[in-house]
């Protein structure tokens, strides 16, 4: 068989990386390369149409494999990833009743998110009735300000349970900068918690007690360099102190568990777990963690590899998912979720699609669960250990977003994480980041299907939206100090434009269709999705024989704009005469195109156009003015 596939490839002569270029360019016919065929990522690097062997040389992890330092491969040796749902805890004993049936259901990984005034050792003991801490993983967090009682009581259950500490596995969240993120309120006394939580932790081995919240810069807006290299800083930051204050650098790096969401740029999110694990083996290594025992994975001068490992709990995006066409949601956080599962992360939640606008429901919650399960029993995404290795192009995305990252990682720990955050150039950044990205979903430069392209044009979602009930005493009500993450999903600006249209008499939009066949059904197309991202009735026409004739139509339907769509040789004869009767009749009039002649129909007293380059939100908003939709 082997002998075959020499004689096969014999056949077939190499092709050098020249011969390549000289075929593209070729094809190009003139046309720039760079422009054409580069990809200009937010991430601060291109991206090149093909890559070869020759674009990984050297790489130092190509031929490491998985569960070998740096880790890039990944940290253990299998791609067993724990199932998470969180459960946000008001009533201990209906909380706990949940948990076990998530248990029966499929379920590996529980997170609790406890109310700070109701902690004691009681509720505790009735939230993990007969659920066996050796047996699923168990995380807890709860106001900052009660997180350390919070870790002595989870500690002393788990310990009167008389188990092997070593097979109870889980982490207790404490998170020193949440709050200034979030809230804009310091937390002054981190430090000295943060080394009392991990001493109380200590009599538990495998849990985790540290969490680096590096999803809030991703939920906020940031792009994937971003969230890998303050999450980075903020990992460093606290390892850096709590071996300050005399922590073994083994026990400290043992204690951190990085919290990062997944996005839909589903190759990149696969490079960027990737680049994670490398970067922050590279970062614990620097501090040199000694090795307390004999284990296969301890160098020769003693230093504790196993320290290195990055532990990842990867949730999907809040910031793209949407309130209109919310089961595009399902789509989004599927590929979300193989990003993450591709990448070998240890634990993954994934969102119900319904979290943007409604309190997630049973079937909400079973669909999420499910979609983690298809891809271990049906897709068997567990049984392969990185299947991206070796990928040319993901290979060099590993590098190129390891690289940027880095970069960012260095300036920031330069200036003090801590004190970055408190100058505000963190917040800052990202927050720039998510303008960019609401100006670039404006434009259609960034899309989101349903929302800002290809809505369902008769959704109506305002009497689904539903308040989320009060939380249950984690509140902050003080005033801001420092500078906040934004909290505004992508669609936000489109979600509230259409809910306004909803609160309206819905405005009727006539596609006046005329002349060239295939032009007036394009530009129809495009006119109707452009006005129905605002929730606006599409009255759609197959075509006209005269102006006249579609003017009476839109008059006698009661619309309130009619959009001509011809073409653009056409629009110099059909537009001054549509114009014309669409101000008699009283109707806003809009032309669908950038035709050579707007300059002459603008001279004629016609203001609106739509065409490929107009800033859909904010045209829309004109038109809502302009048509009183308040």
């Amino acid at each position: 068989m082997n002998h075959q596939e020499e004689k096969l490839l014999q056949d077939f002569p190499p092709v050098s990386t020249q011969e390549w270029m000289d075929k593209i360019i070729a094809d190009l016919k003139g046309a720039d390369f760079q422009k054409k065929m580069v990809w200009k990522t937010n991430e601060g690097f291109n991206v090149n149409p093909f890559y070869r062997a020759e674009n990984i040389e050297g790489l130092r992890w190509i031929d490491n494999l998985p569960g070998e330092f740096p880790y890039v491969r990944s940290t253990r040796r299998n791609n067993e990833w724990y199932v998470r749902q969180d459960i946000k805890v008001c009533n201990f004993a209906e909380a706990n009743k949940k948990a076990l049936a998530l248990l029966q259901r499929g379920i590996t990984s529980l997170g609790f998110v406890l109310p700070k005034k109701d902690l004691s050792a009681e509720n505790i003991a009735t939230l993990l009735n007969g659920i066996y801490p050796n047996m699923v993983e168990l995380n807890f967090r709860t106001c900052i300000s009660r997180t350390v009682e919070l870790a002595r009581l989870v500690v002393d259950y788990i310990l009167s349970q008389n188990l092997d500490v070593k097979e109870c596995f889980g982490s207790i969240e404490f998170d020193p900068f949440r709050k200034i993120l979030k809230k804009g309120a310091d937390t002054p006394d981190w430090v000295d918690e943060a080394v009392e939580i991990v001493n109380i932790a200590s009599k538990l081995p495998r849990y985790r007690v540290i969490s680096v919240a590096g999803n809030l810069f991703s939920d906020a807006g940031a792009y994937i360099y971003q969230e890998l290299g303050y999450s980075l800083a903020y990992g460093n930051a606290v390892l850096g102190k709590l071996i300050e204050k005399g922590v073994d650098p083994s026990t400290a790096a043992k204690k951190i568990k990085f919290e990062l969401g997944v996005g839909s740029n589903y190759f990149m999110e696969i490079a960027k777990f990737r680049a994670a694990r490398w970067l922050w083996a590279e970062i614990v290594n620097a501090y040199k963690p000694a090795c307390h025992h004999e284990c296969p994975n301890k160098e020769k001068d003693g230093t504790c590899r196993c320290a290195a490992k990055m532990n990842v709990y990867a949730r999907t995006s809040r910031f793209n998912q949407t309130v209109y066409d919310p089961y595009v949601n399902l789509l989004r956080t599927q590929t979300e979720a193989m990003s993450a599962t591709i990448a070998g992360v240890d634990s993954l939640m994934v969102l119900p699609f319904n979290e943007a606008y409604d309190v997630p429901d049973d079937f909400s919650e079973r669909i999420a669960r499910n979609q983690q399960l298809l891809l271990k029993e049906e897709s068997h995404f567990d049984k392969i250990i990185d299947p991206s290795a070796g990928s040319y192009y993901i290979e060099n995305l590993t590098l190129a977003i390891a690289q940027q990252a880095w970069k960012l990682f260095l300036e920031t720990n330069e200036a003090g994480f801590y004190e970055a955050l408190k100058a505000g150039s963190v917040q800052d950044a990202v927050n720039a980041s998510a303008e960019a990205r609401f100006k670039a979903l404006a434009s259609r430069r960034e899309v989101l299907l349903g929302t800002n392209q290809y809505p369902n044009f008769t959704e109506k979602m305002g009497d689904k939206i539903a308040r989320e009930s009060q939380g249950c005493g984690c509140e902050d009500k003080g005033e801001a100090l420092f500078k906040k993450l934004k909290d505004s999903r992508l669609a936000s600006d489109f979600n509230a434009l259409r809910l306004t249209t909803e609160g309206n008499e819905t405005p009727k939009a006539f596609m006046l269709t005329i002349g060239n066949l295939a032009m007036r059904l394009a530009r129809s197309q495009f006119s109707s999705n452009f006005f129905a991202c605002a929730g606006y009735k599409i009255i759609d026409n197959l075509g006209f024989k005269t102006v006249a004739e579609g003017v009476k139509e839109a008059v006698e339907k009661n619309a309130d704009l009619i959009v001509l769509c011809s073409s653009d040789d056409e629009y110099a004869e059909y537009a001054p005469e549509a114009y014309r009767l669409a101000e008699e009749n009283h109707k806003l009039f809009v032309v669908a195109g950038a035709p050579a002649c707007m300059d002459d129909l603008k001279a004629q007293g016609i203001e609106n156009f739509i065409h490929v380059k107009s800033n859909v939100l904010d045209t829309l908003r004109i038109f809502n003015d302009k048509l009183g939709v308040k």
